[in-house]
């Protein structure tokens, strides 16, 4: 469940820069790494 929320909190960040116009502050790579770090510190929580 915390990932579903997660994962609709982002769609809604995403709808609202999309409808303001804000640029992405990162490169793709860059943003892709950082959500990989999300993923693998919340597993890594989870299993401890």
């Amino acid at each position: 469940m915390p990932y579903l929320k997660a994962l609709l909190a982002g769609a809604l960040i995403g709808v609202l820069y999309v409808m303001v116009r804000v640029r992405s502050p990162a490169p793709p790579p860059v943003a892709l790494a950082g959500l990989s770090g999300m993923l693998l510190g919340q597993a890594a929580l989870d299993a401890w």
